[in-house]
């Protein structure tokens, strides 16, 4: 199995920020420190980092309240830290945005410095070069602290806020086309002040909503090819279709769709035995 890695951040009750890695071992559930070598990144938080194969790239930030526009990555096989020496005219210092591999590209997007900074920005991995881009006619409104993940060779970001704002929509951007499209997913997703910074990962066709600052601690999943049964049961909650006749399972199901995460799960899956 392979670890996981989490790097940098800030501790608010120090005021500290964090240049450690630190790895989690999937099979014996046990913490540790990696030994590093190379030209390790300054402490910083509100960076972001992606995965392409055997390399973490760490981009941006802030570090002692400045933002930053370089690059960084670590070679896991070899635990080398190497800073890159990017061509091209970089993103503007930026921190709470999100970058996603597709390919051996990154697409960076949102920004919590710039106002008016609503353009992707595209970084090439194989020669390390901020590559040129055209700005799109439709595009999602600035926001930053989105969730975001790739689908069938396209970006998918959710929710986010800014200034004036909080987000609760869904957009997805071709690369090919460099073009942005709303997408309406059916369902009720999550909704509220302060949709952002929301943990996010996919199963499958699956994406898991999770957490997220000043949020429930609900529990959001978005079928991005969803099955006969499941459309079923969304056309029995958009209509409110009588359920008697379902089996306790199903009803169950209807529940959890339905409602905030907590122990009336239970009292609910108890009541329609």
């Amino acid at each position: 199995m392979e670890d996981i890695y989490i790097w940098g951040g800030y501790k608010y009750d120090t005021r500290t920020y964090c240049n450690i890695l630190y790895g989690f071992d999937v099979d014996t559930h046990g913490w540790f420190r990696p030994k590093v070598s190379g030209t390790v990144p300054d402490a910083t938080y509100w960076h972001s980092a992606c995965v392409l194969g055997k390399v973490m790239f760490i981009y941006g930030g802030f570090t002692q309240m400045t933002g930053r526009t370089d690059m960084y990555k670590l070679d896991t096989s070899t635990m080398v830290w190497t800073l890159i020496n990017a061509r091209g005219t970089p993103r503007r210092a930026t921190g709470c945005h999100s970058a996603t591999i597709i390919g051996t590209k990154i697409f960076v997007f949102g920004n919590l410095l710039f106002s008016k900074d609503y353009n992707i920005r595209v970084f090439d991995t194989e020669t390390n070069h901020w590559l040129r881009t055209s700005s799109a006619q439709l595009f999602p409104e600035r926001r930053y602290g989105q969730s975001a993940f790739t689908y069938n060779g396209e970006l998918y970001i959710f929710g986010g806020w800014n200034e004036n704002s909080t987000f609760n929509d869904l957009w997805k951007f071709n690369p090919e086309t460099f073009s942005w499209k709303k997408v309406e997913p059916k369902g009720k997703g999550p909704a509220g002040m302060y949709i952002y910074r929301m943990g996010c990962c996919m199963v499958g066709d699956r994406i898991i909503l999770f957490g997220g600052q000043n949020t429930p601690d609900d529990l959001y999943m978005l079928d991005l090819s969803p099955s006969l049964k499941t459309l079923c049961k969304l056309a029995v909650i958009q209509h409110d279709l009588d359920q008697s006749e379902l089996t306790h399972d199903i009803r169950w199901e209807l529940e959890s769709m339905t409602n905030n995460n907590s122990n009336k799960y239970k009292q609910n899956y108890d009541r329609i035995q």
